[in-house]
């Protein structure tokens, strides 16, 4: 099985925000997952982060692929996957 760390949107119409999910790469963008990370809301200002941090390194040393928004999310908050 090959894990993805991405977003999952949830949240209403025009009122998106987004979890943190590990899942199988092969699973639907809003499809089952295996963990739940953390959350991203971009539509409040200043947006929010917030990460599991340990989790998330613990997918990156088991080798999961990381979306390149997961990877700046991560990066803003200084951590390095």
């Amino acid at each position: 099985m090959a894990t993805a760390v991405r977003l999952r949107r949830v949240g209403t119409h025009k009122k998106p925000f987004y979890r943190i999910v590990a899942t199988d790469s092969r699973n639907q963008r809003d499809g089952a997952f295996i963990e739940n990370l953390g959350i991203y809301h971009p539509m409040e200002k200043p947006a929010t982060v917030q990460l599991n941090e340990e989790r998330l390194r613990h997918y990156a040393k088991v080798g999961a692929r990381f979306s390149e928004t997961v990877k700046s999310l991560c990066k803003q908050k200084g951590l390095k996957v």
